[in-house]
């Protein structure tokens, strides 16, 4: 790929008005955290029932003890990458005025961005089933299944959308106001395939949005939504924005 498409890019960004980041699993694979669909990805090696909201309810215990072994045994070490510091880089020196996000790891704020609207939940934050008290995931042992409530002995259950729970109300309304704010929306490590998601770079092009999309392959935004697409790793195509962009 040409230098061109990345100047291009980095200009587009540098006299964006509104510009928008929208990620995906694609931007922490080489923060050590496998994406959940594709190749490597975790649905290949463990069963989706675990993290059906019907399933949760019924066998608490069977789901926690998947829970652990594919998010809180690897999450909790895992640490930002280049990329998630350059999206913060990029918000401190008002490049980027939000990040939305469908990864659940903590890591964009690991990096130091202040407003992330986070899509499907965030793992460090439990929730009561019984009295819908919230915790941090210090507060927890999970040597010990489940994890119960301090308040009403009820299960906790991971702050995170499991298949068939809806999308929380408030990420779901901020991010489609900053869609309708953004001028220019950068697109790394999605296909964003999953509603209400995949609706958010729909929108933003209504609007008259230029999208840049960064992806390892090509998605079906490629060729209906995105303006400029650069292809690569996460880590790599920021990593030469953020040289073009002097951060």
């Amino acid at each position: 790929m040409s230098l061109n498409e990345f100047e291009k890019a980095a200009e587009i960004i540098r006299n964006a008005k509104y510009a928008v980041a929208f990620t995906g699993a694609g931007i922490s694979v080489d923060s050590g955290i496998p994406s959940f669909r594709g190749e490597d990805g975790v649905w290949n090696t463990h069963h989706p029932i675990y993290l059906e909201i019907e399933f949760f309810q019924k066998k608490p215990l069977q789901s926690w003890i998947k829970l652990k072994e594919i998010f809180y045994d690897n999450l909790s070490d895992a640490l930002p990458n280049i990329a998630h510091e350059i999206l913060a880089k990029m918000e401190q020196r008002g490049f980027v005025e939000s990040i939305i996000t469908q990864n659940i790891d903590n890591l964009h704020q690991k990096a130091g961005s202040k407003y992330v609207y986070e899509l499907h939940g965030n793992y460090k934050q439990l929730i009561c089933t019984e009295c819908s008290s919230e915790y941090d995931i210090s507060f927890a042992d999970l040597n010990f299944l489940p994890p119960t409530c301090y308040v009403c002995k009820g299960i906790l259950k991971p702050n995170i959308v499991f298949f068939n729970e809806p999308i929380p109300q408030f990420a779901k309304t901020r991010s489609f106001a900053e869609v309708n704010k953004a001028d220019v929306m950068l697109i790394v490590g999605t296909n964003a395939e999953v509603l209400p998601a995949a609706d958010l770079p729909v929108v933003a092009k209504e609007n008259g949005a230029k999208i840049i999309e960064i992806n390892i392959k090509k998605s079906h935004l490629t060729n209906t939504v995105s303006d400029i697409f650069l292809k690569g790793k996460a880590t790599e195509v920021l990593t030469t924005i953020g040289e073009l962009l002097y951060l």
